[in-house]
């Protein structure tokens, strides 16, 4: 009796232990998500695995120390992602850091080495004193009587949880943000698990082998340059939230009308450009200007490019030049690290992305010149006899809000500027266009350091998309053409120029932000493997469309040839 009684007792306080423990998983995990929804839909996460578990293990409190542990490992996992590396968690990155650079992330933290120790040394036998210990919940069953529970158990809790993860289901409301609230939020483990469908990547339709052949053979053997004695650099700015104002039909004074929009004696090619985000997102433009395709044909999930697409991208601009014998370089007004950023990059083709500390700069509060200026400096310090360069840079200038400070502490000339808007409008334009100007200044000053000199550039700026302006943008009336006025949301700018004379480029009604990389390379002059090629062949066929080509069936046999034969995403 004392040893059953001791054995009971025993049972007992491994049992309760564990079940205080799984409490206070609770309070370190789900109860630190900003809202009570998201904080009920991660606990409810929490109750599903130890369910599972409970039935895999028929284990009480093994079943309670194993999924407790599981959260807090992942909460843990997150806040040091955040804390060191400036990103939310995702299930991608699971991928990333096992497959390229967790060991070099351990390296530059050493602590992180001496946790991992700690807890391979600490929990195999914690757990073994657990298991030997625990209430063996089905023990008095028969065998196959509890194999049938065991089963149906851990069905029952898969179901649940699959029930919680259904983006129309009881936590509709958790998955229904957008992707920067997602991504920018201190909701770190709701991001996560809601990430898993968000980021589910389609294939967009192909044709067969056979028709694709047909269709784009003639561009297999690449395009070859044109002679030069040495190849350009590639000078190429992503302007954030930037557009040409003059469009707007309240933009009707001459600060409307800026030089940084209107073609020169130097411009090989301009106009409206196509993007497939609005008010936010910058980063999947760069995924079209820097891949060639824009992200919306991978569905859904292609918004998580930097994620769940650039580590499948075999073909790129900078991977292009690379090959050519390119020094490519990026640079950035954030961290490096910024939503994957590093990463996304290095698959891009980039040798190293560097960050506003590596700059000296301050993050998310450089304007543009010195932006311009920290790349100067780069330049001139990597710059290699014989070697051209290519140079990707990011800007922040005109990221919202517009409306941050009140209309009296703008600059006099653009106080009170435009006229007929509302005032939460007009401050949000008078805001826009006073930022502009300062980037139309700057991109002077980057016109000088990098085409009034002799070695033969190529420069691109371009916009990434429009600011939402708080959301009344939209309701601006605008001067476009028929053609373009359903694309009205989806249109900023790009500007080509270079200091060469090179062959004629042609410009477009409108030209789709995929198309720019082969815009670039060929304004360089040099020469195209098999994909930009067809890059080319189809910004001809479909008049600088992409997904929008009036051509049937050609993107389908696009999409076969590009994807399917020659592999740019696999």
């Amino acid at each position: 009796m004392r040893r059953l009684s001791s054995c009971l007792t025993r049972v007992h306080v491994v049992s309760l232990c564990a079940v205080i423990f799984f409490a206070g998983c609770i309070l370190l995990t789900a109860w630190q998500e900003p809202f009570l929804v998201q904080r009920v839909f991660i606990a409810g996460l929490m109750l599903c695995t130890f369910g599972a578990l409970l039935f895999l293990f028929a284990r009480f409190a093994t079943a309670l120390l194993v999924g407790g542990a599981l959260f807090v490992a992942l909460k843990f996992i997150s806040v040091l992602k955040l804390r060191y590396l400036d990103s939310q968690l995702m299930p991608s990155d699971f991928i990333y850091y096992v497959r390229t650079s967790l060991v070099d992330t351990l390296r530059h933290y050493p602590h992180l080495y001496t946790l991992g120790i700690g807890l391979c040394v600490i929990l195999p036998p914690l757990l073994w004193l657990v298991w030997r210990w625990d209430w063996r919940v089905l023990g008095r069953l028969q065998p196959r009587v509890a194999a049938g529970v065991r089963i149906g158990g851990i069905a029952l809790s898969a179901l649940a949880f699959w029930l919680c993860m259904m983006p129309t289901g009881l936590f509709a409301q958790v998955h229904s943000r957008n992707v920067w609230e997602k991504l920018s939020d201190d909701a770190q483990l709701t991001n996560f698990f809601v990430n898993f469908r968000d980021s589910d990547v389609q294939l967009p339709a192909m044709t067969s082998d056979a028709v694709a052949e047909q269709a784009w053979g003639a561009t297999a053997a690449g395009t070859p340059g044109v002679a030069h004695a040495s190849y350009p650099d590639i000078v190429q700015v992503l302007e954030e939230s930037t557009f040409d104002p003059s469009i707007y039909t309240a933009c009707n004074v001459p600060q409307c009308r800026v030089k940084m929009f209107q073609p020169d004696a130097r411009t090989r090619a301009h106009g409206v450009l196509r993007v497939h985000t609005f008010g936010g997102g910058t980063w999947v433009s760069e995924f079209a200007a820097l891949t060639g395709m824009p992200q919306d044909i991978f569905g859904p999930g292609g918004m998580y490019a930097p994620y769940v697409l650039a580590p499948k991208v075999h073909d790129a601009l900078a991977l292009q030049l690379r090959r050519l014998g390119y020094q490519t370089i990026g640079i950035y007004p954030t961290e490096a690290s910024f939503i994957n950023g590093s990463n996304a990059y290095q698959a891009y083709g980039f040798d190293h992305l560097y960050g506003a500390r590596e700059l000296g700069l301050e993050e998310w509060e450089e304007s543009d010149a010195q932006m311009f200026a920290a790349a100067k400096r780069l330049y001139d310090k990597l710059k290699k006899p014989g070697q051209p360069v290519f140079v990707m840079i990011l800007t922040l200038n005109q990221h919202g809000p517009h409306d941050d400070d009140p209309m009296s502490e703008l600059r006099a000339p653009y106080r009170n500027l435009l006229r007929g808007l509302s005032p939460g409008a007009a401050l949000n334009f008078d805001t826009y266009l006073s930022r502009l100007h300062d980037s139309d200044v700057a991109m002077r000053g980057l016109e000088h350091d990098f085409l009034d000199r002799p070695e033969p550039t190529v420069l691109m700026h371009f916009g990434d998309h429009q600011p939402s302006f708080g959301g009344q943008i939209r309701k601006l009336q605008r001067r476009l053409p028929v053609a373009l006025q359903s694309y009205h949301d989806y249109l900023t700018y790009y500007m080509l120029k270079s200091n060469f004379v090179g062959a004629p480029i042609p410009n477009y009604p409108m030209l789709d932000i995929a198309f720019l990389p082969s815009m670039v390379l060929q304004a360089a002059g040099v020469p195209t493997d098999p994909y930009f090629s067809a890059a080319t062949e189809l910004r001809t066929r479909c008049n600088g469309l992409y997904d929008d080509c009036a051509v049937p069936g050609l993107l389908e046999s696009y999409h076969a040839w590009t994807i399917g034969r020659l592999h740019v995403y696999q």
